[in-house]
């Protein structure tokens, strides 16, 4: 049968493909500046090293949903002003090191945490630069577990109780009200709910004349989605329709800046996960190919029945239908199920496309399992990989 020359390399491993992440970065870069908005990657996608980098030098600011991703970000070289921390269950401890540190601004997501947040900044006498996050009560036409603007979700101040919000903000001193924060879901994939979320961000800025609050700024969130399907001829969203709806559907004063916070759509299709077969397992009605990775490398498909492209990179003869499952004791391990792939047995390797996002960054070690590798491809040649060793426990790795 016809074999791939693939270099061997233990497996599993992430590989990243630098050249298009740069690709991507200079899109959404030519996409948010032609309109003057501002973009915060969402750290929580992916924090590795080299991604970071490339989004420091692209000029990105930081999204942090906690203190340890606030310090990793200023780590990483980013300004204190450039980085916005949200999240719903804030610590007293993280609350009083991020005003410390003179970060951009909190996301506040209740009534309960701004009156936490004003006794800290009192007590340090640190003025509180917050941004109240509002819950629009708007769906977002994607997963439950990803959607986070219906009134039944946990985030975000109930428009019926964002009038009391300010008024806190105005009558303590120690808050420094900035503007409002809106957002609604991940992986979005048409342009209506980004029209909804800006009719309603238009209705509650004027409802509420935020602007005569003293605010300078709106952040609408990201949940620009990528092409999970067709990742090959897909790898780049279209930032330039995603900014330009925005542009067009906000009616808002001119010197009020714009700030988006977007982390798949910039990360996700320039990450893969390859695996080596272990076994390929017949039953009743069944071909199980049984893998090196699992859950523990890209929980996705577990938690939410994410589908992702997947493709034999060793052989490419025949075509026959499998379901493509890890090692991991759970039934929910499993990356897809009836894949036509070619003529699949032990010792072939399979990419797992789509795995930028939310794949090495909601990695664990059930099952004892350890960490992984990582290749880097740099510009378009995959002649220039470069492999870091892996570290922790070291996997078996199936040879033909």
């Amino acid at each position: 049968m016809p074999i791939r020359n693939i270099p061997v390399i233990p497996t599993p491993y992430y590989q990243y493909d630098l050249g298009l992440l740069d690709n991507t970065l200079a899109l959404a870069s030519s996409g948010s500046s032609r309109y003057g908005f501002h973009i915060h990657y969402a750290l929580k996608a992916n924090y590795d090293p080299r991604i970071l980098s490339g989004i420091r030098e692209a000029g990105f600011g930081v999204d942090c949903v906690s203190l340890n991703e606030v310090q990793y970000a200023l780590a990483g070289g980013f300004e204190p002003s450039t980085i916005v921390f949200a999240g719903v269950g804030k610590s007293d401890l993280e609350i009083e090191e991020a005003l410390l540190s003179g970060i951009l601004c909190l996301n506040i997501e209740s009534v309960e945490e701004l009156e936490v947040v004003g006794m800290i900044a009192a007590r340090l006498q640190v003025k509180a630069p917050v941004v109240l996050r509002v819950n629009p009560d708007l769906p977002a036409m994607t997963h439950p577990h990803i959607t986070t603007g219906l009134k039944v979700n946990k985030f975000g101040i109930a428009v019926a109780r964002l009038q009391e919000a300010l008024v806190r903000c105005k009558n303590q001193p120690w808050l420094n009200f900035l503007g409002l924060h809106f957002h609604i879901g991940s992986q979005i994939s048409s342009q209506q709910p980004f029209e909804a979320l800006c009719q309603a961000a238009n209705r509650i800025w004027h409802d509420f004349d935020i602007s005569g609050h003293g605010a300078t700024m709106i952040n609408l969130g990201g949940g620009l989605g990528i092409d999970y399907l067709d990742p090959v001829n897909n790898p780049i969203p279209d930032f330039e329709g995603f900014f330009k709806l925005f542009h067009d559907k906000l009616d808002l004063p001119g010197e009020i800046s714009r700030h988006f916070e977007l982390g798949r759509s910039l990360t996700g299709q320039c990450g893969a996960l390859v695996t080596r077969v272990l076994y390929v397992k017949k039953g009743a009605g069944k071909r199980h190919v049984i893998v090196d990775a699992g859950m523990t490398e890209l929980i996705r498909p577990a938690l939410y029945g994410a589908i992702h492209l997947i493709e034999n990179i060793t052989t490419i003869d025949g075509a026959e239908m499998y379901d493509v499952v890890g090692p991991i004791c759970e039934s929910s391990d499993c990356f897809g199920k009836d894949i036509i792939l070619p003529y699949t047995f032990r010792g072939d390797l399979l990419k797992i496309y789509s795995c930028g996002a939310y794949a090495e960054s909601m990695s664990m070690n059930y099952n004892l399992r350890g960490t992984i590798g990582k290749v880097y491809l740099e510009g378009h040649s995959k002649s220039s990989a470069k492999v870091i060793p892996m570290t922790g426990l070291q996997r078996f790795s199936a040879v033909r």
